[in-house]
């Protein structure tokens, strides 16, 4: 890996190879691009979030690239709440000791701890409402960009972009009723938390209370009107005979 890294560092900014890469001016103009080491999804291959993070810390010029799909995959269903991700990136973070990373993201098959193939991320038990909501509340040390491996790849982009913000307004959204309640709390010359009890009963008590209405509503009885015998009707043109009439006649 350090090999690569040193063929990479030779290319940038070699005035004689700028032929073969001009159209690519950043090779010169920017600093050396830095080597992605991507997790592996299947159990006989090198690649281990452990192995990852080992190799970027000890070579200069690499960058860790987590693929959540595999990560999930090799862990047997790792990756379901915001915790799992916590522990993950809390791992990197004491492994790695950087705050720039690059995942790549998709709905996965697996079994047996390998990962069979991308799906589409509603279809798969690895979820990114879980990684939206790690990534609002604690995400703010990382630089992180997440790539979508999706077959559904512009469709699932956009679903984790959405699932992103939203999650980002809920916490906006938490961060301002605290703040609120504690303005209120302050002027009522009470605790927080009482505040927070008496209004969690005030809810209780207002959903009991339109419960009980609805439950005290009568329901209306509904009379079915049964059509008249003998009576020809709108959709059928054929006569309706009544038989009760003809019941002696044998012919």
């Amino acid at each position: 890996m350090a090999g690569v890294v040193e063929r990479v560092r030779e290319v940038w900014g070699d005035e004689e190879e700028e032929e073969d890469y001009y159209a690519f001016p950043w090779v010169h103009e920017s600093e050396p691009s830095l080597v992605g080491v991507e997790t592996s999804g299947r159990q006989e291959l090198w690649g281990t979030v452990e192995e990852v993070l080992e190799v970027c810390n000890h070579v200069e010029g690499t960058v860790p690239v987590l693929n959540m799909g595999h990560i999930h995959a090799r862990g047997h269903g790792r990756l379901r709440t915001s915790e799992d991700y916590a522990e993950l990136f809390d791992q990197a973070r004491e492994t790695y000791g950087g705050s720039t990373f690059y995942c790549h993201f998709a709905g996965v098959e697996h079994r047996m701890g390998n990962a069979l193939h991308y799906t589409q991320i509603k279809k798969s038990d690895l979820k990114f409402e879980p990684f939206a909501e790690y990534l609002a509340e604690e995400g703010d040390w990382m630089d992180i960009t997440i790539i979508s491996d999706s077959p559904l790849l512009e469709h699932d982009a956009m679903y984790m972009l959405q699932h992103y913000d939203k999650a980002r307004q809920r916490l906006l959204e938490i961060k301002a009723r605290d703040e609120r309640r504690a303005k209120l709390a302050v002027q009522q010359g009470i605790d927080p938390e009482e505040l927070k009890r008496k209004e969690e009963e005030a809810a209780a008590a207002r959903k009991a209370q339109l419960t009980g209405e609805v439950e005290e509503k009568p329901k209306k009885e509904t009379v079915k009107k049964t059509p008249a015998k003998g009576k020809t009707g709108k959709s059928s043109g054929m006569i309706s005979f009544d038989d009760s009439e003809d019941e002696d006649d044998v012919f």
